[in-house]
């Protein structure tokens, strides 16, 4: 969660990005190089050479010398360097430039492990060609497929005219270098590629945007995105650095004349403090893509698509494909910062129960622990014994429970204070260090802290046996949820020695809190017309806004072992919101095992903290799915837990924010992901939240969460609310099969569940930017209301007309405006739904009041024929839960005018029937229907929409059946 109080402080740059016109003073200044300041001239920056070039079957290796005399631009200039292309898979090209003495940071295999390549002789197969020039050294991407086609990725632009960057705060040398060379130096790395004018460019993250999902690469001489790569704990703010770090982009290019597109991706798997810039020089005809890194290497990977869909599925081959999720995770999850008590948390069950409102998860925030100390219960407002009591009821009744556990472990007080994770953690040397060797102290909730090394080989023995010990202890948990991992401290960097851990005071005052209330008004409140549900008065009118309306083999360890690296200061300053790096986070200069560090792994703490929790869960809870939510993560983090969209606000926009969260991370490949329910910060109203729980039905992670202070937002604390919720949560359990069977795809291959439209539409150009609307798998089309006071929404219907798009509620087809908005109806409760011509969904007949429970009923089918009357399915069914996944089955759909045909395959025994077949599109009331070759009587036909409902059947899906209908 956010520190509230130190907002203010950490915000230092808002208005910095903007270009300030100083053109000479930004890019004529005075970098520093260890203690001497000198005048820099890119004209210094000599480039490199190639030579010594040896040819395999699958790639090249060759040396890379300094062309000229070195120009120390931000460090010291590496003369020698080695560069490794590999084709790895006809889709995917590894081009590695390194120092040839490998001293920089590289990523351990552990923490990030490499795919490996095809055997073979890809080089001639690959759809992706490696060219370069050798002196001075430069080189692009094409096609095979398209040899005269604009290269894919281009650095042959040194000479392109610079633009100004303002630099971070005043006075410091974090501006644009003057021009665009490859420089690699000990703190400083620099690249840029060439793009088409104004390019569709999508992903670099996590980042609220405000330019939506397609990036902005700015126009003549300017700067459109500074991505700046360097993990904090911040409460969402837009344009800024926040919790994770992803640095893969994919760009999508339109060819007008043949009305077709190709998607490509790039991927640099570098974890140190970067800007990653999108801009467009002045006068120039390309605009670019440039890399500023204070560490590492240049370890890129290039995947070839040639869709957008596919372009993530390549990527999912580099890092991994995501977690399996327990099926229970589907369902609506509750938590808040400020439920004082567990019987709060019970009369909040009660509540959502007795409001008929499904609930499959209770979660519980920092107010669960003694002391604010990870792995406790209070032994008063929490006791363990009636946790334990507690808990085996929310599982007797098919719920679940998940709490938090923050980074930091804090220090034992004095010599009666005992605290095992603390004492055993030190007996096994398990937390990070300062450079002298001692512990390294920081602040957080319990006071003074420390920290996890997921370096040290104890590390792992310890986190698992600390869970273990709290699930005995009464908190026996079904998951857990991982925050202020970025890592987060109070302190400015370590908070030294000498100090008096005793005061285990926050150095702010807590939302809530005298001093500290929550006390704004919702968004759009007016005092004299709003009524005390918020912007919605107690007759329904709207009145929003109304005025009286592991280490590599013969790799070293990076700066941890370079003499001459400035750890706490490095020469180029990116682009951090906060300001210097250390500030409200670990001190740069903090030390691993094997002498890592912090400058080097810092955005690497989140990923690696939720692999040890999973493989933790495995030990304690095993043959289970570990389900994790996690705060901070890196590339790769998908394989291990899922992720919230960490603290926003209970505003409007943060609520269409929310879709580009989610859909970002499906390229990231963590599509396990969602934001707060009716937002964090700040006062929810009865209008924002009951819009924001029908959206948030439709994301992955569906979780309620709020401030500590700020006024309840649970669903049943309005009327109107509890009705949406409860219509939301219907569909969504209702869509499971479907919901289950793309998050089964994603972990199988890595295709994204949450799809942008033109993932499925990729040669509609108007749709490139579209994130106001949002498709789940290919079939569902979700349309939400993201602006208060209105009861109706525009949105646009891919397929330029020649696309059937069906009502979810009634079945009816929409009447649609080829290539522009269609406006639809949404009063207040409503949700736009939109199921795809060609469709055939398995549902679930009966959605209940838990997952378990939604499981047990009844199978129905769903058939959205397309124009000519065909339609296709498949649905992935298994336990839900074993891990790894047991035995599965899978029932397949195919339809055709007039008739079906559902198979089944796999050794999964489906035990609930078909008892319901609704088929959508027929233009008359049949006058025979069959089934299994068999006349049944039992079925309605509703000409107005069109519909064809066959019920009362009792098809056993193991064995599958036909269905005709004449």
């Amino acid at each position: 969660m956010f520190t509230q109080k130190l907002s203010a402080v950490l915000l230092l740059a808002g208005s910095a990005l903007a270009y300030n016109g100083r053109v000479q003073e930004v890019l004529r200044r005075q970098p520093k190089v260890g203690n001497v300041t000198h005048s820099f001239d890119v004209a210094r920056c000599p480039g490199y050479a190639l030579h010594a070039l040896s040819e395999t079957h699958n790639g090249l290796t060759a040396k890379l010398n300094l062309a000229g005399a070195a120009c120390n631009a931000f460090g010291t200039d590496v003369a020698n360097l080695t560069i490794e292309v590999t084709y790895e898979t006809t889709s995917r090209l590894h081009v590695h430039i390194y120092d040839t003495a490998k001293s920089q940071f590289t990523i351990p295999e552990s923490v990030v492990s490499r795919p490996a390549a095809a055997k073979g002789n890809t080089a001639k197969k690959s759809d992706l060609v490696f060219n370069y020039d050798a002196s001075p050294f430069a080189f692009w991407i094409t096609r095979r497929s398209a040899p005269h086609a604009a290269p894919l990725f281009d650095t042959r632009i040194s000479s392109l005219p610079p633009t100004p960057i303002a630099p971070v705060m005043a006075g410091d040398n974090s501006t644009a270098l003057d021009g665009f060379p490859l420089v690699f130096e000990n703190q400083y790395l620099q690249l840029a590629s060439a793009l088409p004018l104004g390019a569709n460019i999508y992903g670099l993250g996590e980042v609220v945007a405000s330019s939506g999902i397609r990036r902005d690469v700015g126009t003549n001489g300017g700067v459109g995105t500074i991505q700046n790569d360097w993990a904090r704990d911040i409460a969402d703010p837009i344009d800024e650095n926040i919790y994770g770090v992803h640095p893969i982009y994919m760009e999508h290019r339109f060819n007008g004349s043949t009305n077709t597109s190709q998607s490509h991706g790039v991927f640099l798997l570098n974890p140190a403090g970067a800007d990653i810039l999108l801009l467009t020089p002045p006068s120039s005809n390309v605009s670019l893509i440039e890399y500023r890194l204070i560490g590492g290497t240049l370890d890129f990977y290039f995947l070839a698509g040639p869709t957008p869909q596919s372009v993530m599925r390549q990527y999912a081959q580099v890092v991994g494909t995501p977690t399996w999720q327990p099926v229970w995770a589907f369902g609506f999850q509750l938590c808040r910062w400020g439920y004082t008590s567990l019987a709060e948390v019970k009369g909040v069950v009660a509540k959502m129960r007795s409001a008929n409102i499904p609930l499959e998860v209770m979660w519980n925030d920092i107010d669960l622990y003694h002391a604010f100390r990870d792995f406790t219960a209070d032994p008063v407002s929490f006791a363990p014994e009636e946790m334990r009591q507690w808990i085996a009821e929310l599982k007797a009744n098919h719920q679940h429970y998940v709490p938090i556990v923050d980074a930091a472990i804090p220090k034992e007080l004095n010599s009666t204070d005992f605290y095992a994770p603390y004492s055993k953690g030190t007996e096994l040397d398990v937390f990070i260090k300062n450079p002298d060797g001692t512990e390294y102290v920081g602040q957080v909730w319990p006071g003074y802290t420390v920290f996890p090394d997921w370096f040290a080989p104890n590390t792992l023995g310890w986190w698992t046996d600390a869970l273990r010990n709290w699930s005995a202890l009464g908190v026996e948990f079904s998951g857990i949820w991982l925050d202020m991992n970025e890592a987060s401290s109070f302190c400015d960097g370590s908070c030294g020695s000498g100090i008096d851990i005793s005061n285990t005071s926050t150095p702010f005052i807590l939302p809530g809190e005298p001093g500290n209330f929550v006390a704004g008004y919702p968004e759009g409140y007016n005092a004299t017309i709003s009524g005390p549900s918020g912007n919605i008065t107690v007759n329904g009118t709207l009145t929003y806004g109304a005025t009286a309306q592991a280490a590599l083999a013969a790799r070293g360890i990076g700066a941890g072992n370079q003499s001459d690296v400035d750890l706490n200061a490095p020469p180029y300053a990116i682009h951090n919101a906060n300001g210097r790096l250390s500030l409200h986070t670990l001190a740069t200069n903090a030390t691993h095992t094997g002498g890592y560090a912090e400058l080097d792994v810092h955005s690497l703490w989140g990923l690696m903290e939720a692999e040890a929790t999973h493989k933790a869960l495995q030990a304690v809870l095993p043959n289970t799915r570990p389900f994790i939510i996690s705060r901070s993560a890196f590339a790769s983090a998908g394989k291990w837990a899922g992720h919230w969209l960490g603290d926003n606000f209970s505003k409007w926009e943060y609520m269409y924010f929310s879709i580009q969260g989610v859909l970002q991370h499906q390229l990231f490949q963590i599509p396990f992901v969602g934001a707060d329910t009716c937002g964090f910060n700040d006062n929810s109203d009865e209008e924002l939240c009951g819009r924001w729980m029908q959206l948030a039905a439709f994301t992955p992670f569906y979780r309620n969460h709020n401030i500590k202070g700020a006024i309840s937002q649970e669903p049943y604390v309005w009327d109107s609310v509890a009705a949406a919720s409860r219509t939301a949560i219907a569909v969504r359990y209702a869509l499971l099969p479907y919901w289950y069977s793309l998050f089964a795809n994603a972990s199988i291959d890595g295709t994204p569940p949450v799809r942008a439209l033109f993932w499925e539409f990729p040669n509609e150009p108007e749709l490139f930017s579209v994130d106001r609307q949002f498709m789940i798998g290919s079939d569902i089309l979700v349309t939400p209301v993201l602006t208060p006071n209105v009861s109706s929404v525009d949105g646009i219907f891919p397929g330029r007309g020649k696309t059937i798009w069906r009502d979810w509620y009634t079945g009816a087809a929409l009447n649609t405006t080829a290539g522009a908005n269609t406006t639809l109806p949404a009063p207040l409760g409503h949700i736009p739904v939109h199921v795809r011509g060609g469709a055939a969904l398995l549902l679930h007949s009966a959605p209940a009041y838990t997952i378990e429970e939604t499981r047990e009923g009844p199978f129905a089918l769903l058939v959205s024929p397309a124009a000519d009357g065909s339609a296709f399915g498949t649905s992935y069914l298994d336990d839900g839960v074993s891990n790894p996944p047991g035995p599965s089955a899978t029932v397949t759909v195919h339809a055709s005018k007039g008739r079906m045909k559902i198979e089944s395959k796999g050794k999964f025994r489906v035990a609930q029937k078909l008892e319901v077949v609704t088929v959508l599109g027929v233009a008359k009331k049949p006058a025979k229907v069959e089934v299994g070759g068999k006349k049944v009587k039992g079925f309605t036909f509703t000409d107005a929409e069109e519909k064809l409902v066959i019920s009362g059947l009792s098809v056993d899906l193991n064995k599958g059946t036909t269905i005709s209908w004449k």
